[in-house]
């Protein structure tokens, strides 16, 4: 299969540029990045989506976006610490008592503080943009099978869990195409009823069905291993999972020495990779016709751990660009290695395979009604 035809790429490449995208904007308050990395997100997603129930989840991770912005905005103006000079809402304080000492209640809200919290919250808000792009892109299903034995209980769990949000969005829409039919078009708070309760109906079965199918493959089913095998590979997995963790703190933190940094990160990879290709020989599954790794697959994970790589750069380069500056107020700068490193992340809108078209009925006879 030539790689420019159009296919679906590998869920574990979408999956691995945006685990990267996210890693990039999660030391970055700059507003200016920040916006930047939405923009990406949302071009690859417009891009390079299919027409599966779960493409259509990205707005909802919008929103709720959206919703934590709004809510970090709200929780400071309650209780967070007011800073700065400029009053923007003089609100009264409240002071609570002697075993809450050093939280105050409401207060006036001052316009660094507030700039603070929306840019806190909207950090968050692109990092749940970015795994709901991958959430849109990639199909879960196809992303199960390409996970290795050891972690396909896991991974059906985790599966399971990311297929909510799409799962939910496809029952809405089917609701809301059958009240169409039936000439009901009532609106607002009166037709949640009418829309909720089919809608748990249709959740319940589905996990019926589920349930019902995963038992009927197997689910949970293992081969016999030695006691030594099992005493490798749970050693091999915790110690690749510690070393893991510190290295990504090293790479993280600027100021620990570089042998903890990349490579203990690379140490731990390695053994959590053997520690899992030990735990898959206890796991007995098959996979029919496993989906294809190609140069696009390379060059989308490329793209997004370029962009964490560039941040990185620029953040040893001077920290402070990829800040909101607050004390005093100022505009951020632009560092031009970070922008560079989020524009190529948006590469792969242009440079992998389109998705394959969506299939379509063939041409009915249309019924003829007598006059």
């Amino acid at each position: 299969m030539s790689p420019l035809l159009p296919r679906g790429l590998h869920p574990a490449a979408w999956w691995g540029w945006a685990i990267g995208l996210a890693v990039a904007v999660s030391t970055v308050t700059n507003p200016f990045l920040l916006f930047t990395a939405l923009g990406v997100a949302a071009l690859v997603v417009t891009s390079r989506r299919g027409s599966s129930p779960w493409a259509r989840s990205f707005r909802l991770y919008l929103w709720l976006g959206v919703f934590i912005v709004a809510v970090r905005t709200v929780l400071h103006v309650l209780v967070g610490l007011k800073y700065g000079d400029t009053v923007v809402l003089p609100l009264p304080e409240v002071t609570l008592p002697s075993w809450a000492a050093g939280i105050d209640i409401l207060g006036d809200v001052r316009l660094a503080g507030l700039v603070g919290a929306v840019t806190d919250g909207l950090r968050l808000a692109v990092m749940i943009a970015c795994i709901g792009a991958a959430n849109a892109l990639a199909n879960p299903k196809r992303l199960l099978r390409s996970l290795p034995g050891a972690l396909s209980e896991i991974g059906s769990a985790v599966v399971v869990t990311i297929t909510v949000a799409p799962q939910l969005a496809d029952s809405v829409q089917r609701v809301l195409r059958a009240r169409a039919l039936r000439g009901d078009t009532s609106r607002g708070i009166r037709a949640l009823p009418r829309i909720a309760l089919p809608v748990l109906e249709d959740t319940l079965d589905r996990s019926l069905l589920l349930a019902s199918a995963m038992d009927s493959r197997g689910y949970g089913r293992r081969r016999a291993v030695s006691p030594w095998q099992r005493s490798l590979t749970a050693t091999c997995t915790l110690g690749g999972l510690l070393a893991s963790a510190v290295g990504i703190y090293g790479v993280l933190d600027t100021t620990t020495p570089g042998w903890l940094g990349a490579p203990l990160l690379l140490t731990g990879a390695a053994l959590s990779l053997v520690g899992i290709w030990l735990g898959g020989h206890a796991n007995a599954r098959s996979t029919y016709r496993p989906d294809p790794w190609q140069w696009p697959e390379w060059l989308t994970v490329a793209c997004g751990f370029g962009a964490a790589v560039a941040m990185q750069l620029a953040s040893r380069a001077d920290g402070s660009a990829l800040g909101m500056p607050l004390s005093p107020l100022a505009v951020p700068a632009l560092p031009l290695v970070a922008v560079a490193g989020l524009l190529l992340a948006g590469l792969p809108a242009f440079l992998t395979p389109e998705p394959p078209p969506a299939a379509t009925r063939g041409p009915g006879r249309r019924a003829e009604v007598p006059a």
